[in-house]
């Protein structure tokens, strides 16, 4: 037996395991053994009952409030298990502040958890916070709620309808709609053959997530679909499928903390996208629970039903299972990776391009479809000899795949659609 993040030993009952109380209390529920060392092996108590009592009379006189928990002896090894239990009054104090476990440590949260905490505790979002900025425009979401509701009349009974007005005045989830604001965006990002070289780059921040949302799908138009033309008839590849795409940057905006001056990062490689999001799961969610789509919990509720009303997201939980449906007949898999302050969903890229070798497809990934390139940058993104560039280049333009413009060192390459 090892601790972990839900299990601490205590060979005796000192002042330290209050802390830990705190810190199952407010972030999942955990258990602290009396009567064992640190490798696990039993140590034993002299009086198991009066162990309890004091564990008892302790979390009652310090922790504030008090959190649901119970105490179980075994009259065998003379132990006490504490089994703390995830509470809903929070942030649980001991001694003025909350903690929580890191791997198998117990730390102070800082102000930003513990300001979600309270939230929490007050079973509030925080996109139904009250805005300190009232002087919001929303043309972006006017235009969008035209083009994919058919309303024309926009006026402050549609805010109050979206929930985006109350009687106190905009909040969070309005000024994260808003045609401008303060908050972070998405930084997008093409790479060579590694993250040394940056083929494309844009930024997107302070403005409505609408319009984030929007600049990333354009993103993906740029990058991952293109037409090709076959025997007269015009067909559409998606080097990464739609709905998978789409799927990861709703998600990524509808559901990410808001309250991290962090951006949300897409990055695409030669071999897949990947969508990095701030903000791990929610507190009661498991990662089985996610992956599986078993149940939804919404961070930014608000902003998840406007995205629902413009036909951004499907039903509330099923983004996931979307994700996968999407590759179901591909041969590839998309990944997901969860953390304590993050989720990143991964994409492989699909290969439509049947008889080329691993090099050509390297040098076809980097070829921009809506911008000339000089060989120079190839080389410098493929890491290959000039004269390697050059033949694999020849190759491409004699398949179809790319064309090229200019002679001599003013030659430039772009991708055919």
């Amino acid at each position: 037996m090892r601790e972990n993040k839900a299990l601490e030993l205590k060979s005796t009952v000192s002042k330290t395991f209050l802390k830990t109380v705190s810190a199952y209390a407010n972030f999942g529920t955990g258990k602290i053994m009396f009567g064992y060392n640190d490798d696990g092996t039993v140590a034993g108590l002299t009086d198991p009952q009066e162990t309890c009592l004091a564990i008892e009379n302790q979390i009652n006189d310090t922790l504030d409030p008090r959190p649901e928990f119970t105490l179980d002896i075994d009259d065998e090894n003379k132990t006490v298990t504490l089994t703390v239990m995830e509470g809903y009054d929070k942030p649980y104090l001991y001694s003025g502040k909350a903690y929580r476990r890191s791997d198998t440590a117990t730390i102070e949260v800082d102000k930003l958890e513990l300001r979600r905490l309270v939230l929490e505790g007050q079973n509030l979002d925080f996109d139904e916070l009250t805005c300190a900025n009232e002087k919001l425009t929303f043309s972006y979401l006017q235009e969008k709620l035209r083009q994919h509701l058919g309303i024309i009349d926009f006026s402050e009974d549609m805010l109050r309808t979206l929930g985006l007005l109350n009687p106190r005045g905009f909040n969070n989830a309005a000024a994260i709609l808003a045609d401008e604001n303060s908050f972070p965006g998405i930084d997008m990002a093409q790479f060579g053959i590694d993250e040394n070289i940056i083929l494309d780059r844009e930024m997107i921040s302070r403005v409505s997530a609408l319009k984030q949302f929007d600049t990333a799908m354009d993103f993906y138009e740029r990058h991952c679909c293109y037409e090709r033309v076959a025997d007269s008839l015009r067909k559409t590849i998606e080097t990464i499928p739609r709905v998978a795409f789409r799927e990861a940057i709703a998600n990524a905006l509808a559901h990410r903390t808001w309250d991290v001056p962090s951006p949300i990062k897409l990055s695409l490689h030669s071999d897949r996208i990947e969508v990095l999001s701030p903000g791990g799961l929610m507190p009661g969610m498991t990662v089985d629970s996610y992956l599986n789509g078993r149940f939804s919990m919404l961070r930014n509720p608000l902003i998840a039903e406007v995205f629902f009303r413009l036909g951004m997201i499907e039903k509330f939980g099923t983004g996931i299972d979307r994700i996968k449906r999407a590759y179901a007949e591909t041969g590839a898999a998309p990944t997901f990776e969860v953390g304590e302050s993050f989720i990143r969903v991964s994409l492989p890229i699909l290969s439509d391009e049947i008889g080329l070798s691993d090099d050509e497809s390297l040098i076809l990934s980097l070829v921009p479809r809506y911008r000339l390139v000089p060989r120079a940058d190839i080389d410098m993104a493929s890491r290959f000899e000039k004269t390697k560039t050059v033949r694999i280049l020849n190759s491409l333009i004699k398949k179809g795949l790319i064309k090229a413009e200019g002679e001599g060192r003013a030659r430039k390459y772009v991708r055919l659609k």
